[in-house]
């Protein structure tokens, strides 16, 4: 039966296990656990734990050993994978820690074939991707250039945009900051958090680094959620 909260959860997992195989001890195993609309959470959880893991079945890349994912009100875990695929283009931002831009194209270009794979109407797309490089302070003659061209906290900022260029309802977000110095870290955890009140986008954030939870709703460490020993 569905959960009363569906429409104000961004996110539920009731009776989670995951395991790489049969043979395998879980990796996962959670209970419950919800997270509220436009909420943003910081996750936090030592390498190993478990924590890309956990963004892989939220996005709908990987599904549940057993038990329910439930993701804007969909019930993502008992999707196909096409069905998976074309919810998260349409739903959901995913930022990977290793940004995994297309190494040919531009910045410009990286953002507008993520929006390809959206809903958003063709004539407004360059015009919405060069708006949100511009906020996140990506300048214009930066636009044209190669991924392979630009710094990591550049490739950090295209990845940011593309993730939201399709204006998603939630955003999952994997470590993007473990390249950055404190100063740029901060500056850009600031940065992404008053773009995402703008466009009203639950986030949540995984990293080891417990340092960085003071700039989110909240913090939840991934060792209270999780009753199974594993590995990420």
């Amino acid at each position: 039966m569905p959960n009363a909260d569906t429409e104000t959860n961004a996110i539920e997992v009731n009776d989670l296990v995951f395991r790489f195989s049969a043979a395998s001890a879980p990796v996962l195993s959670i209970p419950t656990w919800q997270v509220k609309r436009g909420r943003r959470i910081f996750l936090q959880g030592e390498s190993g734990s478990g924590k890309s893991t956990l963004l892989a079945l939220l996005s709908g890349l990987q599904v549940p050993t057993q038990g329910d994912v439930t993701v804007l009100g969909s019930k993502i875990s008992a999707l196909g994978t096409r069905q998976r695929d074309a919810f998260r283009a349409k739903n959901l931002g995913v930022v990977f820690q290793q940004f995994n831009l297309i190494p040919y194209l531009s910045a410009l270009e990286n953002v507008l074939l993520a929006a390809h794979f959206g809903v958003s109407g063709a004539a407004s797309l360059k015009a919405r991707a060069v708006e949100l490089l511009e906020r996140v302070n990506l300048q214009p003659q930066l636009h044209a250039r190669k991924s392979t061209e630009l710094s990591i906290g550049q490739q950090q900022r295209v990845a940011i945009v593309r993730a939201l260029i399709n204006t998603p309802a939630l955003l999952l977000v994997d470590e993007p900051t473990s390249a950055l110095d404190h100063a740029n870290r901060d500056a850009f955890l600031a940065l992404l958090l008053e773009v995402l009140a703008e466009l009203d986008c639950a986030m949540v954030f995984v990293s080891h680094d417990p340092t960085l939870g003071r700039h989110f709703d909240s913090t939840v460490s991934l060792s209270d959620l999780n009753q199974a020993g594993g590995q990420n």
